[in-house]
Parts: structure tokens; C-alpha cells; sequence
């Protein structure tokens, strides 16, 4: 199979491209990415001579054009998004940019040159969020949509993108919405590795609210499998849930990092809200797990116990994400 992957130099993406390497050594794989300032190129140095590398946006739709011309792609998996809610409140246009029009440009492609697989990683952020008195809702497929950022806006667009695209050209799609992914190679800013890494420095943590906002977390290879069972397996024009049923509230889960690393609550700083703060997610993945077989197979606690082992033993790969100077190596 000739497949590509977008955003494979971020934190899912890369962990699925080596998923795939692992697991379909057979395939021909090409890494599509332009390297914001959340994609790092030192995730993928080790493997740099097992795929082809294409430094691209997938918002530049002559260059992806010439790519699909060339390249005769069997598959397309679509992890390139802005993804960090604060930044969407202050720059939506930069994520409507990339995650509307650039999903758009890919789909075109796709329908252009031979009628390509494309399967997009999508959020459950779509689906807006649920009250913290209410444990007995969770979000399936048939949920509606009510987004409550630009981020999520933009993902919930480009879902209904893909989704027309299927409906009125026939492209064979699917999508993914999964819960709060956590494991190694995530970017420093999201919750976990920046609980550990200022844990491990000493430095505040940083709390909205009062921490008490649920999320339901799953780890990333779990994730990795599910979108591979949907690619090889998946009914297209589908949408497939993926979650692990493991809800913990923000507070809860560093607090358990603090524990795992020795460290004093009080470094954790209580910080204001941020505006439209969704209160509590939790996927039901009763679709997936029926259809495809598939279920979560890594336990929480032991799960961020891995993680917070992973960011102590590679020091010197969120370090250069810390001093900036992770972009300044030779080219892949």
C-alpha cells in the first residue's frame, strides 16, 4: 500500500507512522508536514530513511497536487490540524486555514487523482461538552454537533467537508473523533507533558479554574490501532468514536504526576479559565468496539506511569523543544 500521512512530525502522527513501520513493513509510506512550531523533526530522525519526507502545508494546494501526481497514493490519513484551543481563541484564522482549507485541498486531491482512501483524524471536541452532574452521558456518533472553539469549530467543519465529499463524489471516507490522547512525543504544551516537565524543574503548573473540568484519556497507541482497524477495516462514509473510559479530571491527573515524580502540590497555580472552557468529555466507543473488535488496552494509572518514565529517560528531546533550538538541525 502507498500510503501518506500528514502531521506525522506531531504527536499522534508520529506515534501512528511508527505504528505503521511496526506493523505494515510493507508499505510505502510518505510524511507530509511543514513544520510548524508544534512538529518537531527529531521525532523522526530515526526513521528518516524508512519514508519519504515532504516538507509541504496542506493548504498549498499546487505543491500537494504535484505530490498526489507523482506519488499515486492508495491512502490518505489526514493528522495535520492547529490543535491547541488558547491559541484558536487569539489566531482562528490560522486554524481555519489549516484545518478547514486544508482539509478541503486534500480531499480535492484525493477526488482528482484516482479517487483515494482518506480517512480524518478528527476530536471529540466537536460535540461540544457535557454537564459535570451527569455520569451517565457520553458522546456516540449521532451526538450533534455544538463546537465551543475555533479549534473545534474548525475540526467539526472540516468533518462535515469530508463527509460531503463521500456523499457527493462518491470518495470513499471516514473519520475518527477521539478523547484526550496522552504518551510520549507529545508537545510540551499540552497538559501531561507540561505537568511533568515543570514538575521535574521545579516550576508552577499551571491549573484552569478550579481543575476540576473531565476528560476522558486514552493512550496513544491505543488510538494508533483503532485508526489502523478503521483504515483496513472501517465502512466508508463512517464515523467511528474512540475512547477509553477513563475519565479523570484535570486536577486529578496532576496530581497523580506529582506523586509519580516526587514532586509538592504546591506548585500547582490555580489560573483564570479560559473563555468557553468545555466542562467534562466522555466517548462511547461502543460503535468501534462492535464493529472492528476494538477496545482500549492500556490501563490509566500504569499508562502515565509510562509517560512520566518516557519524558525522564528523553530529557534531551523535549529539552530542545525548551531552548528552541529543535528546529535547527540538518533537513530530513
Amino acid at each position: 500500500m502507498n500510503l501518506l500521512i500528514t502531521g506525522a512530525a506531531g504527536f499522534i502522527g508520529s506515534n501512528f507512522l511508527f505504528y505503521q513501520l511496526q506493523n505494515h513493513p510493507e508499505d510505502r509510506i510518505t510524511v507530509l508536514d511543514s513544520l510548524t512550531y508544534a512538529g518537531n523533526p527529531e521525532t523522526l530522525r530515526g526513521v528518516a530513511d524508512q519514508i519519504q519526507f515532504r516538507k509541504i502545508n496542506i493548504a498549498d494546494e499546487a505543491a500537494v497536487n504535484a505530490l498526489f501526481e507523482a506519488e499515486h497514493f492508495d491512502l490518505v490519513v489526514n493528522f495535520a490540524a492547529e490543535s491547541h484551543v488558547d491559541h484558536s481563541i487569539h489566531e482562528p484564522g490560522v486554524f481555519v486555514k489549516t484545518n478547514v482549507l486544508g482539509t478541503q485541498v486534500l480531499l480535492e486531491a484525493c477526488r482528482r487523482y484516482g479517487m483515494v482512501r482518506y480517512h480524518q483524524v478528527s476530536t471529540d471536541e466537536v460535540y461540544g461538552d457535557l454537564p459535570l452532574d451527569r455520569p451517565d452521558l457520553t458522546f456516540d456518533e449521532s451526538t450533534p454537533i455544538r463546537t465551543s472553539s475555533p479549534y473545534s469549530a474548525s475540526k467539526a467543519a472540516a468533518d462535515l467537508l469530508t463527509l460531503a465529499y463521500g456523499r457527493t463524489y462518491g470518495l470513499p471516507v471516514t473519520i475518527s473523533r477521539c478523547s484526550n490522547n496522552y504518551g510520549p512525543y507529545q508537545f510540551p504544551e499540552k497538559l501531561i507533558p507540561l505537568t511533568i516537565i515543570n514538575a521535574l524543574n521545579g516550576e508552577s503548573i499551571p491549573v484552569y479554574g478550579n481543575g476540576l473540568n473531565r476528560r476522558d484519556w486514552i493512550h496513544v497507541e491505543d488510538h494508533c490501532r483503532a485508526i489502523d482497524l478503521i483504515l483496513r477495516e472501517g465502512r466508508p462514509g463512517e464515523i467511528y468514536n474512540v475512547g477509553a473510559y477513563a475519565e479523570r479530571s484535570n486536577l486529578e491527573v496532576v496530581r497523580a504526576i506529582l506523586s509519580e515524580v516526587g514532586a509538592p502540590e504546591d506548585q500547582i497555580k490555580f489560573v483564570t479559565d479560559r473563555p468557553g472552557h468545555d466542562l467534562r468529555y466522555a466517548i462511547n466507543p461502543r460503535k468501534i468496539q462492535t464493529e472492528l473488535g476494538w477496545s482500549a488496552q492500556t490501563d490509566f494509572t500504569q499508562g502515565l506511569k509510562d509517560t512520566v518514565r518516557w519524558y525522564l529517560d528523553h530529557p534531551d528531546w523535549w529539552g530542545g523543544i525548551q531552548n528552541g533550538t529543535y528546529h535547527s538541525g540538518p533537513p530530513l
